[in-house]
């Protein structure tokens, strides 16, 4: 067992990191698996980089989900900002149990399954839109006088976007708003009070989107969540506030990223782009790839330490923070030979984008039939996409979870 008390001091995730985490996390993961670090945010935290010790991380009891274990007595969250908190993600069971049971039905093979045909009408319109120079969103699409066009507010954004509001019932013409919101939530560099102003004003949108769809219930995911408040099955007012927050926020960021960061994986690799097109059947496996190879996020939320335990030969202290770090673990040689060549023809089963364990992401069958369909229309329709920037120039999010462009400026032909 490795010491951890003192004089072990905590690794400080440099400038660097945003733009390049996987490079900080290879190094980890050969060198020191398991490592103590004060993230971007200034927080301590316990990182966990191997394949076998994360998949095993992800599905271990001991570590909690529940932040409210470790708060101080008497401690009551600021109403506008606590519901963020207040989600299945961040539950241990019983409570994590009750309330995915009252989601999981919206997201089964068989219901996914049903909204092909809508997802496919609106990524085809999206592509129209591109086609003919507009966006076919609510934002700027970014056009220049060269014909490049920024693919994630073009595509990537609003086709995940639009695909949750409408799941929910929420009115799309709100989404930039929630586009701008959810990126200070996740972001790293936010201040509190700018975090603070988009928390209150979600809970402001949300409070009244409750009132309105009471007063009007309709055939769609929200409805049936107030049904089930209002009817006594086991689901407070917060947890309603915070299982919207969570549905709308997972519902979209994810599969913008895998869009939009595999995308740029494809025309990366002119080969496996052209693979890909010529061969349409790859696509189920090659989402699977895209997923592993470029990871939606850098790590899973949060987990605690409630008390002292051992992982990979190290000792992580009680109370204290954990990172299971999947997007390391997928580009771990141990388990994925040449982890770093995309390979649109792999075998990636088994990788961890989606977690692994209770936690599962639950709108993973939704997550890769929109992919599917996205970078098979996608390719199809613009057989000769191009990247229109040089790759070294692309920005990062400035987001320890969050692993994604801010732009992907494409050329349609």
């Amino acid at each position: 067992m490795t010491e951890t008390t003192p004089p072990f001091q905590p690794q400080p995730l440099g400038d660097g990191y945003f733009q390049d985490p996987l490079s900080v996390f290879a190094r980890m993961r050969e060198r020191s698996p398991v490592t103590s670090v004060i993230t971007p945010e200034g927080q301590r935290a316990w990182l966990i980089t191997r394949y076998e010790d994360v998949r095993k991380a992800l599905a271990d009891p001991r570590l909690s989900k529940d932040w409210r274990k470790l708060r101080s007595p008497g401690f009551v969250p600021d109403p506008s900002v606590g519901f963020l908190m207040a989600h299945m993600l961040n539950a241990d069971p019983p409570d994590h149990t009750r309330l995915r049971r009252l989601v999981q039905k919206a997201f089964t093979p068989g219901r996914v399954a049903a909204l092909r045909p809508r997802i496919e009408a609106i990524t085809g319109a999206l592509l129209d839109a591109m086609a003919g120079g507009g966006s076919g969103g609510d934002g700027d699409a970014g056009d220049s006088p060269d014909g490049a066009i920024d693919l994630i507010a073009a595509f990537a954004f609003p086709l995940p976007m639009t695909v949750i509001c409408e799941l929910l019932g929420i009115p799309d013409g709100d989404r930039e708003e929630f586009k701008t919101w959810s990126q200070v939530i996740l972001s790293s560099t936010a201040t509190f009070d700018e975090y603070r102003a988009a928390g209150g004003a979600m809970y402001a949108y949300f409070t009244a989107l409750l009132a309105d769809k009471r007063a009007a219930p309709a055939d769609d995911l929200l409805s049936a969540l107030i049904t089930a408040r209002d009817s006594g099955d086991s689901l407070d007012e917060p947890e309603l506030l915070a299982m919207i927050f969570l549905l709308l926020v997972a519902g979209h960021e994810t599969t913008v990223n895998l869009i939009a960061t595999g995308t740029l994986a494809l025309l990366t690799h002119p080969a496996e782009f052209a693979r890909l097109r010529s061969d349409p059947s790859l696509l189920p496996g090659a989402v699977e790839e895209l997923l592993r190879y470029a990871n939606p996020l850098n790590h899973a939320t949060d987990r605690y330490a409630p008390a002292s335990l051992e992982v990979g030969g190290v000792l992580i202290p009680a109370g204290e923070p954990v990172l299971v770090v999947t997007s390391s673990a997928n580009r771990d040689p141990a388990r994925f030979p040449d982890p770093d060549r995309l390979d649109v023809g792999r075998d990636a089963s088994g990788h961890v984008a989606f977690g692994h364990g209770i936690h599962y992401c639950v709108g993973a069958p939704l997550a890769r039939l929109e992919g599917e369909i996205a970078f098979g229309s996608l390719l199809a329709r613009f057989p000769s996409l191009s990247l229109a920037a040089d790759p070294a120039s692309l920005r990062w999010r400035p987001s320890s979870l969050i692993h994604g462009l801010e732009t992907l400026p494409v050329r349609l032909s």
